[in-house]
């Protein structure tokens, strides 16, 4: 499957318009899963902690998307938009990804 963040793919011709499909992937803000106790305190292995869970929640996040895209029977997704979002009243981060399906020849 062709993922884009562009409207067009160059070389190709988009023959069919699909519709919109996204992935949402939510992770926690803080995880101290695999620290151990004084890395728990540390400034860079928390940043270092977040970022795996951000990357995690965004590859899930897309997993869905093409999952959605699939169904339609796509073989490309056009316009991607990642968004990234803290949820606020809890301690969990959202990751939305939006597109347009489309078949191309």
């Amino acid at each position: 499957m062709i993922l884009t963040t562009t409207n067009s793919i160059e070389g190709k011709k988009i023959d069919t318009y699909l519709g919109v499909v996204s992935g949402i992937q939510y992770t926690p803000t803080f995880s101290t899963k695999g620290m151990t106790f004084k890395e728990m305190f540390s400034s860079k292995k928390s940043y270092e902690q977040y970022e795996k869970l951000l990357e995690d929640a965004k590859e899930g996040a897309f997993q869905k998307l093409k999952a959605n895209a699939d169904a339609l029977n796509a073989n490309a997704i056009v316009g991607i938009m990642v968004d990234v979002e803290t949820v606020s009243s809890s301690m969990y981060t959202m990751v939305s990804i939006v597109g347009t399906a489309v078949i191309v020849a």
